[in-house]
């Protein structure tokens, strides 16, 4: 299976699980971002000028600069959704490539990217 095939068989399953979700939730919030970051990635891969993982990656980072300047868990929980988001694309999208993205230095967040 390709990765695209793998991303757009993730977006359809996201897809049926939001159909399912009836009433407003953080669940029913990731699923909307998973398929949004999905179908970013998916344009992103059309054009060959763009390196994907170094593009996954800066997001990445931008969202944990963000999540290290808040001190409120209610702001900074749709960002570690987010990442954890990204994270699960980058390995998707990049498992074969080597990382410039290292776990060493992310502070506060750097505990919920595996």
């Amino acid at each position: 299976m390709t990765v695209e095939q793998i991303l757009q068989k993730e977006i359809e399953e996201s897809r049926i699980w939001l159909d399912q979700e009836n009433e407003e939730s953080t669940y029913k919030r990731d699923l909307h971002k998973r398929i949004e970051l999905i179908n970013l990635t998916l344009e992103n891969m059309k054009d060959p000028n763009i390196y994907i993982c170094a593009l996954i990656e800066s997001k990445m980072k931008k969202i944990i600069d963000k999540i290290n300047e808040t001190n409120s868990m209610i702001e900074a929980d749709p960002l570690h959704s987010e990442l954890r988001i990204l994270d699960w694309i980058l390995y998707q999208v990049c498992i074969n490539e080597k990382s410039t993205y290292s776990g060493d230095n992310l502070g506060k967040a750097g505990s919920y990217i595996e």
